[in-house]
C-alpha cells in the first residue's frame, strides 16, 4: 500500500507542479513505485485538465481572455515539461541534419533559434485550440483528452525501444496486465483512447526516424503532437 501511495506521490511531483512533500525514508527507485507513478500518470491528466476547467468556469464570463488564462494554467500545472521537450526534440533535428550529434544537442541546457520557433509555434496552436474547445463547451472532451495523452505515453514508454536509462527503468517496471486494466477504466470513460495511442505511436516512431533514438523528449513531444490531434480532432468532428 505504501508503495502505491508514494507511486502517486511521485506522479504528481514528477509530472505537475503540485505541492507534494517526501520523507527522508521514501525510496521512489523502487519497481513497484516506479510502476504506479506511471499508472498514475493519467490521473495527473484529470487532475490538472480538471483544475482548468474549474478555473475557466469561475472566469468565462471574460470570453476569449478567460480561455487564455485557463489554457495557460492547464501548461503551467504541468510546468511547461512537455512544451520544453518540443524545443529540445526540434533542435536535435535540425542539428543532425548538420551532422551533428542530436542526443549530445538534446542534453545541452541551451536550445537553438529553429527550437524555439517549433515550440513557441505548438504552443501558440495549442492554446488556441484549448480556447476554442473551451468557448464551444467542449469541457470534459478537454479534460478527455489530457487523460488520453497521458495513458497513450504509459503504452508507449511499455512498448517502444527507449535510450534513457530512466525510461528503460520505468519501461521495466510496468507489467502490461496492469497496463490493460488502466486501458479498461480509461475506456469506461473516454471513447477516444485507441485514437490517442495511434497518434502518439506515430509521432514518436516519425521523430525516431528523424534523430534515430527515443528518450524522455520525445516522449514529451509526442504528448504534445498527440494532445494537438485529439483538440483539433474534437474541433472538426464536433463543432
Amino acid at each position: 500500500m505504501k508503495d502505491i501511495y508514494l507511486g502517486l506521490k511521485f506522479a504528481f511531483s514528477y509530472f505537475s507542479i503540485l505541492p507534494v512533500r517526501f520523507s527522508k525514508n521514501d525510496d521512489l527507485s523502487q519497481k513497484k513505485v516506479l510502476a504506479f507513478m506511471l499508472y498514475f500518470f493519467p490521473l495527473v491528466g484529470l487532475v490538472i485538465a480538471s483544475l482548468s476547467v474549474g478555473l475557466f468556469g469561475l472566469i468565462s464570463h471574460l470570453g476569449w481572455l478567460g480561455g487564455v488564462i485557463s489554457a495557460l494554467f492547464y501548461m503551467m500545472l504541468y510546468g511547461f515539461l512537455h512544451n520544453e521537450a518540443v524545443m529540445d526534440v526540434a533542435d536535435g533535428i535540425y542539428a543532425r541534419h548538420g551532422g551533428k550529434d542530436a542526443y549530445e544537442i538534446i542534453k545541452e541546457p541551451t536550445v537553438g533559434a529553429l527550437g524555439v520557433y517549433w515550440g513557441v509555434s505548438l504552443f501558440i496552436l495549442k492554446v488556441a485550440l484549448i480556447v476554442y474547445v473551451f468557448e464551444l463547451g467542449f469541457l470534459w472532451e478537454f479534460v478527455c483528452v489530457a487523460v488520453v495523452s497521458r495513458f497513450a505515453l504509459v503504452v508507449l514508454i511499455k512498448f517502444l525501444e527507449l535510450k534513457s536509462s530512466f525510461l528503460s527503468n520505468l519501461k521495466n517496471s510496468l507489467d502490461v496486465k496492469y497496463i490493460a486494466i488502466l486501458g479498461f477504466i480509461v475506456l469506461l470513460f473516454v471513447k477516444i483512447w485507441i485514437v490517442g495511442i495511434l497518434v502518439a505511436f506515430v509521432s514518436a516512431k516519425i521523430v525516431e526516424k528523424k534523430l534515430g533514438f527515443i528518450n524522455g523528449d520525445v516522449m514529451g513531444t509526442s504528448l504534445e503532437v498527440t494532445e494537438i490531434v485529439l483538440l483539433f480532432s474534437v474541433v472538426l468532428l464536433w463543432a
